[in-house]
């Protein structure tokens, strides 16, 4: 049976006594597989590393690192909340490192987002082996991995061609020097909440925003640049801020900005100003695999465009993406 295939008989997760047999299994699969040796858990702060994180903690306790890599394509203020949840309410050992530098560098004039994400992937690995030559007995690197990744990455049936590599799939060098830990891979999103619950984490943690890998890597379009990236990041804060004022942050299961590297002429001050456009992007999905258009109050909209527009230099456009998945992907890269 191959490991990284889902069985036809596996129960979809939908309620607590799923979600604890499924905890047990994997506790006592990551104490068969890990024994006394350390692992780094690749660390993000999003739902699905955070789940690994309290599943390993059940299984080997300390034996766990957390290792959080800023690598200077977080959303506003994630880095300094993941150090304030993981490294004193929930007294992990966390590792923060400071990448920013490193990973845009490496990324200065690289467009294509398959080069991008592989781009990231494999320097995560770089961070991760560097950190684990600083620790003793570290032989295993935990991942958040679940399956649209696993999905998503691999070529299907027929000839077709993958949708996407991701980070935690299609960016590892062939010469690693961990074996991976994934105890979520075979499970969709939904379930991985349901695990979340089941594990005691708070809600909040648990139906927070999912957050790709590459970060706001795939949507800053195109070739990073540091000047919009930072563009992103504000209008991101004001996008979130105002789902969250107008009680949207759960209803709807992912929504972001993504900025493209092409200016439109506006008007500021009375006079001729070119900017970049903002282009919103809100999904309701149960798997992640097909995903539908939420449809925003326009008194909404237009709340959002008055902000990203005045306070966030270099924006003088915003756009809403009505798109499902098929045909568009949930992120653009």
């Amino acid at each position: 049976m191959n490991p990284n295939v889902r069985p036809d008989d596996m129960k979809r997760i939908v309620n607590s006594e799923l979600a604890n047999a499924f905890i047990d299994e994997q506790v006592a699969a990551v104490r068969a597989q890990v024994g006394n040796k350390r692992v780094l858990l690749a660390l993000s702060g999003g739902v699905d590393s955070s789940v690994v994180a309290a599943l390993l903690i059940k299984a080997i306790g300390k034996q766990l690192v957390c290792v959080h890599v800023n690598h200077g394509l977080m959303r506003k203020g994630e880095s300094e909340q993941v150090i304030e949840v993981f490294g004193k309410a929930l007294d992990a050992n966390l590792v923060y490192v400071d990448a920013t530098d490193r990973f845009l560098d490496l990324l200065a004039g690289v467009a294509d987002p398959e080069r991008k994400r592989k781009i990231i992937g494999g320097e995560f690995i770089k961070v991760f082996d560097e950190e684990a030559s600083k620790l003793e007995g570290i032989s295993y690197l935990a991942q958040g991995t679940i399956y649209p990744d696993i999905l998503e990455s691999i070529k299907q049936a027929e000839g077709k061609k993958a949708v996407k590599s991701h980070h935690n799939v299609g960016g590892l060098p062939e010469e690693m020097q961990f074996e991976l830990v994934e105890p979520i891979k075979l499970l969709f999103k939904d379930e991985v909440r349901v695990v979340g619950e089941a594990l005691g984490l708070p809600h909040a943690m648990v139906y927070r925003q999912p957050f790709p890998g590459p970060g706001l890597g795939v949507r800053c379009l195109g070739a990073i640049t540091r000047d919009r990236l930072h563009a992103l990041r504000e209008a991101d804060a004001i996008l979130r801020e105002e789902f969250d004022n107008a009680g949207l942050a759960e209803k709807v299961w992912q929504y972001f900005i993504a900025i493209p590297y092409i200016k439109s002429v506006g008007v500021k001050d009375e006079s001729r100003y070119e900017g970049w456009p903002a282009i919103i992007r809100a999904i309701n999905t149960k798997d992640a695999m097909s995903a539908t258009i939420e449809e925003i109050p326009y008194a909404v909209l237009h709340k959002i465009t008055a902000r990203i527009t005045s306070e966030v230099p270099g924006i003088n456009r915003v756009l809403y993406d009505l798109t499902p998945k098929p045909t568009g992907t949930i992120e653009w890269e």
